[in-house]
């Protein structure tokens, strides 16, 4: 199993919104066990779209870190040189 790609997550949160604006739209129209059904998955949206924030979070994390790791490694490697 691969890992999605942040463009996958993406298109796949943008993809699952509009299913729940469909549902959201339906709903009103719809029957109280349907609303009550809504309501529990609901939470799992939110659930995702939480963990869909902190893996962007994440990967933002990650390519700062990453910048700053080059950056300190070139400052290291000017020191050594400097001292040696």
């Amino acid at each position: 199993m691969t890992i999605p790609s942040m463009e996958d997550l993406k298109i796949f949160a943008e993809e699952l919104a509009q299913l729940r604006d469909e549902v959201k739209v339906k709903l009103h129209l719809g029957s109280k066990d349907a609303q009550d059904e809504f309501h529990a998955v609901e939470e799992k949206w939110e659930k995702f779209s939480r963990d869909a924030e902190l893996a962007k979070s994440s990967e933002e994390v990650k390519a700062a870190f990453q910048i700053l790791g080059g950056e300190l490694k070139a400052a290291y490697q000017r020191l050594i040189k400097t001292l040696s």
